[in-house]
């Protein structure tokens, strides 16, 4: 009897290592890319239940058990780089006389929330050189008013539609541009700054995500992150620029489509061999993984990253400092675009190019 119920929960533990393989964008298969940190916990669980109930004397009761190990090993593979087991991605950064650093503080505010005072507080303690916030309406402009005198240089795109976008920084711009670039309510923005004389652009998203009360399909959120992944990619072909990703990406960090991007962008993931810094969710520590991302070029080594404390707001803040590096970029490897891997990409692009995305 245990053996019939255990074969039946590891062909139902299948689906979740099985589903999301497949390349189809609808919300609900995209959806099993989640939770797979937590499905690995239930497995370990299964595992223990399985090594007490059974009869380990019955050839038939290892049917289970290497059933359960193979979901394991499954999803091991895709969060496995998220701990201190992997090797690190990005170098820790040296001490160094007069280093160029660069700190940045992403922060999705949560449209309803109205504790700004926690997220100044924050602002005030780590001195962040830039700051971004997600789902920043009117209201939250107004309350981030105080920054303007540290944070001279800024671009603002309050909305009430949970995609509001504001970025203050310490830097001047030498360059600044709000973009919608694939959906006319979903902005991002791109600044060009300068570190001790080398100049660096940076990229701050929040595409939609594939939910059944947002879009339909990831159409739209893969299409946006295969538009900036191919146009850093052509930009540092043409021009060897320092560039940096961050935002909220409404994508994990092990699913296949980040994994495509950086590929494509051939960015680092500082979080490789430290750590998932789960941002999401703030309130819920059972259904916790990482929505908030930075990624950058192999110019810089990494400093500093933590998740800070809530503010109030359904996702933690995210802390980065980079230090500028390029003497030690052939030391830093990413990850190598494969096979129909380019061709895949682009299919993502040319999708909402032509309209093809679900509404």
């Amino acid at each position: 009897m245990y053996i019939a119920i255990l074969i039946a929960v590891n062909l139902f533990q299948l689906a979740f290592v099985v589903i999301p393989f497949s390349r189809h964008e609808a919300w609900w298969i995209r959806v099993f890319d989640f939770p797979r940190l937590q499905t690995f916990c239930l497995g370990c669980l299964l595992l223990i239940v399985e090594l007490f109930v059974l009869d380990l004397t019955q050839t038939i009761s290892y049917l289970p058990l290497a059933m359960t190990a193979l979901f394991l090993l499954a999803q091991g593979w895709w969060i496995y780089p998220y701990t201190k087991l992997a090797s690190a991605e990005v170098k820790w950064a040296k001490p160094a006389k007069d280093s160029a650093r660069v700190s940045l503080l992403c922060c999705n505010v949560l449209t309803p929330n109205r504790e700004a005072k926690r997220l100044l507080k924050l602002v005030d303690e780590w001195q962040p050189d830039l700051l971004v916030t997600l789902e920043s309406d009117d209201w939250w402009e107004e309350q981030l008013e105080s920054l303007t005198e540290q944070y001279p240089h800024s671009v603002k795109c309050p909305l009430d539609n949970l995609y509001g976008m504001h970025v203050y920084s310490r830097l001047p711009f030498e360059d600044s541009q709000l973009q919608f670039l694939v959906e006319d309510n979903v902005p991002s923005i791109h600044v060009l700054v300068r570190l001790a004389g080398q100049p660096v652009r940076i990229h701050f998203l929040h595409p939609a995500p594939p939910s059944p009360t947002e879009n339909d399909e990831s159409t739209e959120r893969d299409g946006e992150l295969m538009r900036v992944a191919k146009y850093i990619r052509e930009r540092q072909q043409q021009k060897d620029v320092p560039t940096i990703v961050a935002g909220d990406l409404n994508d994990v960090a092990w699913s296949a489509t980040t994994r495509l991007f950086r590929k494509v962008s051939g960015l680092l993931d500082p979080r490789v061999g430290r750590g998932m810094w789960n941002s999401f969710h703030a309130k819920w520590w059972f259904a916790r993984w990482p929505l908030d991302h930075i990624f950058h070029s192999d110019h810089f080594t990494l400093v500093k990253l933590c998740r800070l404390p809530p503010m109030g707001s359904d996702h933690f803040p995210i802390y980065t400092q980079l230090q500028l590096a390029p003497s030690r970029r052939n030391e830093q490897d990413g990850l190598d675009l494969e096979g129909d891997e380019k061709a895949w990409a682009e299919e993502k692009i040319e999708q909402v190019e032509n309209g093809n995305g679900a509404s």
